[in-house]
């Protein structure tokens, strides 16, 4: 039942079962203490009497217990059965549990109660523990108290040499550490609230250190012993835009990041780079400069986008950036027509296109490059392991890697679950990008919100309305993309206005026909489900409207207001909800409106959600932390990265004798059989 229910399989793993709180059990009340501020309490005293009163759902046993100050009724209302047995009237018992008051009279409804022992005159000498457990445990009689017993025995056999220190030395007495061994000890059974704190900030700290231990080491040793293609010099190509065709001055962010980028491709090891930077930091200048600086040193690019759309926008992008320029660009995708998909396969394959932008059509094995150098990746997380993968082996020595992303990641989640990666952060945006201003409007104001939309329609401008569904949902009471649809054309009826709508379920061709529509210009109206959320670049739309704001994440809500700020013009997102909307969708509301900054969203969305929801995010190890938290453990994190980071660079081995313990730890953790299992 341990194995199923909880997954503790060896003694280690009982010993990693933390307890969720504790109780202070160290002190015996007397009855007559007992007032109606009283919360929880432990009192001694004899059995007085007991009886089971009342029938069916109302049956519950009375007890009386007497100390010398009084008479305190102990009730129960389930396990009577189970209970009755270990009561004798005449005997002493410990009484503990949360207090309150029946017909005036002290009362305990489902005390903890067991045999009082003299020797217990004083109370217990530690706080009593409270471990996490499961109904079916339960339901068997195998509640806390007895996983606390279970772990009591553990720790009366164990032995310094069973949990040897794995934090150098040096750290320990750094940080005031409390050592390895003490503190699993103490974490179960502490003597003292402050005793529990310091096993609480050992242990959280150790889990923090060891991750941040194993992402330095795998990101170190890919950068010793993984080959990558050397990028000399900074040639015409990049030279020639930077000077003569770059539409603005860099940022200094922009800046940044090119050198950091720069660096890695010159030092003759493969670059893994993650670049981070919010919607319309100028991340796809940053890509293109990259794929110069390659094209100056002999080398091809690929850029893969998740969607034919953004690939087509890139490759748009790019081209007109480009235009002036003896760069050839291509484009790839599902819908390539077969003769152009002939002339870029051999256009890549005798070096006569320096960059190809596609879908996952480039990671087909028909696909082979003459001389593949650098791989950039938009929105990452869309894409597979396997399927980059292909990318890599498209070249004998695998291609310096840039992945992008739009969602910004808060850095505590990127030093926790990308810290074996560079990664840049791009914060700043170009000159020129008006802030989007972001109001927030109850479904009643909706005739004012068309009557705006209508103004901005009149100056030229166009206008996004996004719905969460598609169809009518039983369970929800949110308007259907269709109703939307129908209730848009009532405002905006054509032919005065014309209007696109796009949603996942439509057939692709007609999907991009209706997208193109809007983007060129042919209608001033989207009503679209998220399918727009990445990518979609219409520097004319002024106005977003989110219907329904409150069924939206805060990571979504910021990647659709992106879509608009985009050209010159001020720009608006409003989001119109409904009344009932509940507390944590109207804080999500409130920071939306309150700021356009992507990592301050991040924060908050990592406060409100925690970090096992935030898209994005890889399956890691990493945040499967049982003791820390990276949303309320910022400052341990920071600290474990610092130490773990020098630790790393001064012996990326692990040879030095005071480096030993953590080495065999790490190796038995690779190992390990947790001391034997519990059968």
């Amino acid at each position: 039942m341990l194995k199923k229910e909880l997954e503790i399989f060896t003694f280690g793993d009982l010993l990693e079962h933390y307890p969720n709180r504790h109780i202070d059990k160290t002190k015996l009340n007397k009855i007559r203490e007992i007032n109606p501020q009283t919360d929880f309490i432990q009192v001694a005293g004899t059995l007085l009497s007991y009886e089971t009163v009342g029938a069916g759902h109302g049956k519950r046993l009375v007890a009386q217990l007497r100390d010398s100050t009084g008479i305190l009724e102990l009730a129960w209302f389930q396990g009577i059965n189970w209970v009755v047995k270990g009561l004798h009237v005449g005997s002493d018992y410990l009484v503990f549990g949360k207090t309150g008051f029946f017909n005036g009279k002290p009362q305990i409804v489902h005390p903890e109660i067991e045999p009082y022992l003299h020797a217990y005159a004083e109370g217990k000498n530690f706080l009593e523990p409270v471990y996490p457990t499961t109904e079916k445990l339960k339901a068997r009689g195998f509640n806390g108290r007895q996983l606390g017993k279970l772990t009591y025995a553990l720790i009366s056999l164990i032995q310094p040499k069973d949990l040897p220190e794995n934090i150098p030395e040096e750290v320990v007495k750094k940080l005031k550490l409390m050592n390895r061994f003490e503190a699993y000890r103490n974490i179960h059974f502490p003597a003292s609230v402050e005793l529990s704190a310091e096993c609480i900030r050992r242990l959280k700290f150790e889990e923090l250190f060891i991750a941040q231990i194993r992402l330095n080491l795998v990101r170190l040793q890919r950068q010793k012993v993984s080959k990558g293609v050397v990028f000399e010099k900074v040639g015409e190509y990049f030279n020639t835009l930077y000077s003569k065709y770059l539409p603005f001055e860099l940022t200094g962010a922009q800046k940044r990041v090119l050198k950091e980028i720069r660096n890695d491709t010159g030092r003759g090891h493969q670059m893994n780079r993650l670049l981070q930077g919010d919607v319309g930091s100028g991340k796809t200048i940053v890509a293109l400069l990259s794929m110069l600086l390659a094209a100056d040193n002999g080398y091809q690019s690929c850029l893969m986008a998740p969607t034919e759309i953004l690939a087509q926008q890139h490759y748009i992008g790019l081209s007109e950036l480009l235009k002036e320029m003896p760069v050839e660009i291509a484009l790839l995708t599902g819908s390539t027509k077969a003769k152009e998909r002939r002339r870029v396969l051999q256009g890549l394959l005798d070096d006569t296109i320096h960059f190809v932008v596609g879908t996952h059509a480039v990671i087909e094995d028909t696909v082979q490059f003459r001389n593949l150098g650098l791989v950039i990746v938009d929105e990452q997380h869309r894409f597979g392991v396997a399927q980059r993968a292909k990318l890599w082996e498209k070249a004998i020595i695998p291609p310096h890697v840039l992945v992008m992303t739009a969602t910004p990641i808060p850095r505590t989640l990127a030093m926790t679950a990308y810290g074996d990666l560079d990664y840049s952060v791009m914060d700043e945006l170009p000159p020129g990008r008006q802030p989007i201003t972001t109001v927030h409007r109850y479904e009643t104001a909706r005739a004012n919100v068309m009557d705006f939309v209508r103004t901005e329609i009149d100056k030229g401008r166009q206008i996004y309305f996004i719905y969460p569904l598609i169809e009518e949902s039983e369970k929800l009471s949110y308007e259907d993309l269709m109703q939307g649809y129908e209730q848009v054309k009532s405002f905006f009826p054509e032919p005065k206005f014309r209007i696109s709508m796009v949603h996942g379920r439509q057939p692709s061709e007609q999907k991009e026909t209706n997208m193109q529509r809007f983007v060129s210009g042919d209608t001033q109206i989207m009503v679209s489900t998220t399918v727009i959320e990445v990518g979609v670049n219409v520097p004319n739309a002024s106005v977003m409207v989110i219907e329904s704001a409150e069924k939206f994440g805060l990571s979504q809500l910021h990647q659709l207001r992106g879509r608009v700020g985009r050209g010159k013009e001020k720009s608006f997102c409003i989001l119109l909800t409904g009344v009932k909307a509940s507390k944590e969708a109207r804080e999500r509301i409130k920071i939306m409106c309150a700021t356009n900054d992507g990592f301050k969203i991040a924060e908050k969305d990592l406060e409100i959600r925690g970090p096992g929801d935030i898209e994005g995010t890889r399956q890691s190890g990493a945040l499967n932390f049982k003791m820390a938290s990276i949303v309320n453990d910022r400052d341990l994190l920071e600290l474990a990265r610092a130490e773990a980071e020098r630790i790393v660079e001064e012996d990326i081995d692990l040879t030095m004798a005071k480096n030993l313990m953590l080495k065999n730890f790490l190796h038995g953790q690779k190992t390990k059989n947790g001391w034997g299992k519990i059968s």
